[in-house]
């Protein structure tokens, strides 16, 4: 394991961290609230364009900047803990698995990869390493979320049988997530959110894929790929998840949670930089619950660099990453093949701990974004005050 340096111990046990992809995502989201975790510190760059290099390097007074062609130069400069990555999906594994074999600490962006044999070489990997590695479920952290998980385990909602789930926006059609194919549209880009709650909700895995279906809007001006993608799955006792993705409607987001004694409600549940909203109905009796606006992404971090730290595991690791790949996976075979898609037997092997995961960090400004832009039309993600 590549252990903390003098350096990095020097500044009050903080994590070094590189940012690998210096989009939308860690400029908006992540990078702002690295430095009120307390733990964590960024101290390199890697992107392809040398303008955002220097200029997001100023913001930040990062003093070491990388291109991808130095990657490994960077793992090897002594100077980085771990990296954060927030690269496009089909390029996670290109530097999980160099980042893992170098000691090097990885958090990074979900989806884990975009198959599950790239999936399994990063679990190869980690398993070789010393070093730790999370995929950045955020909402694993997030209050509200949290909240949810504690009431159905609480059996308040008696036995839920059913999670039906809306995650939609308008996506521009010149982010390359509209230019990409399926692996950059909303299965793999929005389909993790629903599928990991169906996953949370029921506290198992689905055995089948029992039908997806996918349209096109060419109104809408997106790639070759099924832009809008409903999935019904089952999962053991006679349980039902559905849910739809979408990059060409007006943004909502949602989540309906039905049990034999009551429901769970959540809108918004899925996005970053508003407050999230819970309706519980037992019987007859409806409460509404709103939610502090939290940094999801500065929690998750800290949470993460605790975890390198104290020489913990973290929960969301390569294994729950892989659990949702493997059904992305066959989400996209059965709308290949119009037909059902069984799956291998599965154990999720850890779940999350509300009582060790909660994380409350104030949210944070998000500041003016250099050569990136968020991807959505109508939807206002950036974290506010």
């Amino acid at each position: 394991m590549s252990l903390l340096s003098a350096v990095g111990l020097s500044t009050g046990k903080q994590v070094r961290y590189a940012i690998v992809g210096v989009g939308d995502i860690a400029q908006e989201a992540m990078m702002p609230g690295v430095s009120h975790t307390g733990n964590s510190v960024i101290t390199a760059l890697v992107t392809s364009d040398p303008e955002k290099a220097r200029k997001v390097a100023d913001q930040y007074e990062v003093a070491d900047t990388y291109t991808y062609e130095q990657f490994d130069a960077m793992l090897a400069s002594g100077r980085v803990d771990a990296i954060y990555l927030a690269t496009p999906n089909w390029r996670h594994a290109e530097f999980v698995i160099p980042a893992l074999k170098a000691g090097i600490h990885v958090l990074v962006e979900k989806p884990l990869e975009i198959s599950t044999q790239q999936c399994e070489a990063i679990i190869a990997a980690q398993q070789a390493s010393t070093a730790k590695l999370m995929v950045a479920y955020r909402l694993h952290f997030e209050p509200a979320t949290l909240s949810a998980i504690e009431r159905i385990r609480s059996g308040e909602l008696g036995e839920v049988l059913l999670f039906t789930s809306t995650f939609v926006q308008k996506v521009d059609p010149q982010n390359h997530r509209a230019m990409n194919g399926v692996h950059a549209g909303p299965i793999f880009d929005m389909g993790p959110y629903p599928l990991n709650a169906a996953r949370y909700v029921f506290e198992a895995e689905p055995e089948e894929v029992v039908a997806a279906v996918g349209v096109r809007h060419p109104e809408a001006g997106l790639g070759d790929f099924d832009d809008t993608v409903a999935v019904t799955l089952r999962f053991p006792g006679n349980r039902l998840a559905q849910f739809v993705v979408s990059y060409a409607l007006n943004a909502l987001e949602s989540f309906f949670a039905a049990g034999t004694k009551g429901s769970l409600a959540m809108q918004p549940c899925y996005t970053y930089g508003k407050p999230l909203e819970m309706n519980v109905t037992v019987g007859q009796d409806e409460k509404h619950h709103s939610f502090r606006n939290t940094d999801h992404f500065g929690g998750e971090m800290k949470y993460f660099s605790d975890c390198i730290l104290n020489g913990t595991d973290p929960e969301p690791d390569a294994e729950e990453g892989y659990a949702d790949v493997r059904v992305l996976e066959a989400i996209v075979e059965a709308l290949e093949s119009g037909a059902s898609v069984k799956l291998e037997p599965f154990a999720r092997t850890r779940r999350i701990d509300p009582s060790a995961q909660r994380e409350t960090l104030r949210a944070v400004t998000s500041p003016e974004l250099v050569h990136a832009s968020n991807p959505a039309e109508g939807i206002d993600k950036v974290p506010k005050n």
